[in-house]
């Protein structure tokens, strides 16, 4: 049973990374309609919410490396909460104050942010700087990058600008529902998983191998920056 789990937890890794190119853009039908729409549409906009949270392999594999550790639902509740303030802010100020960001660059720091998480669970900070960053402070700053990532798609389109912050809302509450769906089912699977010794024994692979997503993510984005 350990074994697959385990075996799981390392392909859904590898799967994430591999759909890259494809996972994080919008489909043409969501396109067609994001194009098209005139006024308030606060249900089609919560459903797009949804989906591209679901989606959103780097925000989820950030995510991940949040709560690979945390045990007691308190302390999962706190960090997901900063990680929800920070890129709730800067999602809708940075579509509402109409603030351009590349979309390349901001999201290499989201990659970035996966490395950081990797690498603060194996104790690198600790082990090679002699100091701990606060991790909940760190998870906020990181928040509000994927915020400004999540903007910058949706500054893609031309939004017609009545009902724009309604449309936000539906859109914010649908990321925070996806990110709630993506989150219970990765907390059930995290449930089994320690039950087992392999969770110990394999901690440090996976999250080697989070950090080599996260450096993967980044060499796509700086490439797609370059060559734009």
């Amino acid at each position: 049973m350990f074994k697959s789990t385990t075996t799981f937890f390392i392909f859904l890794i590898l799967v994430l990374v591999s759909i890259t190119a494809n996972a994080h853009g919008v489909d043409d039908e969501t396109q067609s309609f994001l194009l098209g729409n005139k006024g308030i549409a606060f249900g089609p906009f919560l459903y797009i919410g949804a989906k591209h949270m679901i989606t959103g392999y780097d925000h989820l594999l950030f995510l991940v490396g949040v709560i690979f550790f945390l045990y007691r639902t308190k302390e999962i509740l706190l960090y997901v909460s900063f990680f929800t303030i920070g890129h709730s802010l800067t999602l809708l100020l940075g579509v509402m104050a109409d603030i351009n960001v590349n979309a390349f660059l901001i999201d290499a720091i989201i990659a970035l942010s996966i490395v950081y998480k990797g690498f603060d669970n194996l104790g690198g900070f600790k082990q090679f700087f002699k100091k701990q960053p606060n991790t909940k402070i760190a998870v906020l700053i990181f928040g509000l990058f994927h915020g400004f990532g999540l903007a910058t798609k949706l500054q893609e389109f031309q939004f017609d600008k009545e009902g724009l912050f309604v449309n936000l809302i539906g859109f914010n509450i649908g990321v925070e529902i996806g990110q709630f769906l993506a989150l219970g089912l990765v907390l059930i699977l995290l449930g089994v998983w320690r039950r087992y010794n392999s969770y110990a024994k394999f901690s440090n692979l996976t999250n080697i191998l989070l950090m080599a997503a996260g450096f993967l993510l980044f060499g796509f984005q700086m490439t797609g920056y370059f060559m734009a």
